[in-house]
């Protein structure tokens, strides 16, 4: 062999070797798929996912499904580039920046912490909005639950602070709060009346911008709720706060005589407050090819993801704008009698 030839052999060796050590480096993205659907209306294990003790419940043949996203990569695993380069080729899947999905300066532990939070806010939002919406008398205490690191209610509010009064008015859910802290400015003065051990105080914080450029406090709350009769919810595995509207919807139909879905395989997503709005997600995309594949024909979409819906979506699923929980309601009402006038993207 020549001294060229061995040369150039030498040289696509190196070259091949670096190319797969490259292929295996991780890189600063994670890859969102479709990730299992699940019943609310149905069972987990052995167990109903909505249990419902103390008030007649009604059964349903159909389907509420709620849709998750699979996630891979991240701060404990991360992705490789061969694995990247294929989401980017899969129409199903989304390569996005890490940070999107992970916040910086959390690790695995806060994130996990924040997800399950998350979870269980929805769940009670959720119960507390089909409540309302059936006419069921709830009262609800709005504590002070985790305060952000660089919030400025550092060292002014505790965690289990009952809110009763911003600005002079009552609050009484976490949707109030955070409509009258949006209205102030970056930078404004927000006063607060707390109870805090028996004792009512009058508190001053200051606002200041969020990444999205909404005008925050900082602070995550929840409704601490005093329900007529027994509501539970049993999901493992899953968190983040993108199910509640479909919660909702499952309290609402076993609590409803007759049939929500009309014995429709129904799907959907969506954040959901305790006065019933609906909020955007992220991952629509991936949601709804999880539950079309899951054979869903129906799928209820927040308003403000209704746009990227449109673009992505699976043949054969009709899409449904959702605002309210009343909206989504009395758009299942509509389709199930057949009438026109039903919100589409």
């Amino acid at each position: 062999m020549s001294r060229r030839t061995l040369t150039l052999a030498v040289a696509g060796f190196v070259v091949v070797l670096l190319s797969a050590v490259a292929a295996l480096l991780p890189v600063p993205y994670v890859a969102l798929s479709p990730g299992p659907v699940t019943n609310t209306l149905g069972v987990v294990g052995k167990t109903e996912l909505i249990r419902i003790e103390g008030r007649t419940t009604y059964p349903d043949e159909g389907r509420l499904d709620l849709t998750t996203v699979s996630v891979l990569g991240g701060p404990t695993s991360r992705l490789d580039l061969v694995t990247a380069l294929r989401g980017w080729v899969d129409d199903t899947i989304a390569i996005v920046p890490e940070e999107q999905v992970y916040p910086p300066g959390q690790d695995a532990k806060q994130i996990e912490e924040q997800s399950a939070t998350e979870m269980r806010d929805s769940q009670e939002n959720a119960t507390t909005a089909a409540l309302r919406h059936l006419g069921i008398p709830v009262t609800t205490r709005l504590l002070v639950g985790q305060i952000e690191p660089a919030s400025l209610a550092r060292g002014v509010l505790r965690r289990g602070d009952e809110l009763l009064e911003v600005d002079g008015d009552r609050v009484v859910g976490g949707a109030q709060l955070r409509e009258l802290v949006t209205a102030h400015e970056p930078g404004d003065t927000v006063r607060l009346v707390v109870s805090r051990d028996g004792r009512r105080l009058s508190l001053g914080v200051r606002t200041r911008e969020a990444p999205d450029g909404r005008t925050i406090i900082g602070i995550a709350t929840r409704d601490d709720a005093d329900y007529p009769f027994t509501v539970e919810i049993s999901l493992e595995d899953v968190g983040g706060p993108s199910a509640g509207t479909m919660f909702a919807l499952g309290i609402v139909d076993k609590l409803t005589p007759g049939s929500l879905t009309g014995g429709r395989h129904i799907a959907g997503t969506g954040t959901i407050d305790d006065a019933g709005r609906v909020g955007a997600i992220g991952g629509i995309t991936q949601k709804m090819v999880a539950a079309r594949n899951a054979g869903a024909t129906v799928f209820l979409a927040p308003a403000r993801n209704c746009a990227e819906a449109l673009r992505t979506k699976p043949d054969g699923l009709r899409l449904v704008r959702a605002r309210t929980l009343s909206s989504a309601v009395r758009a299942l009402d509509l389709i199930r009698e057949g009438r026109g006038g039903v919100p589409s993207c």
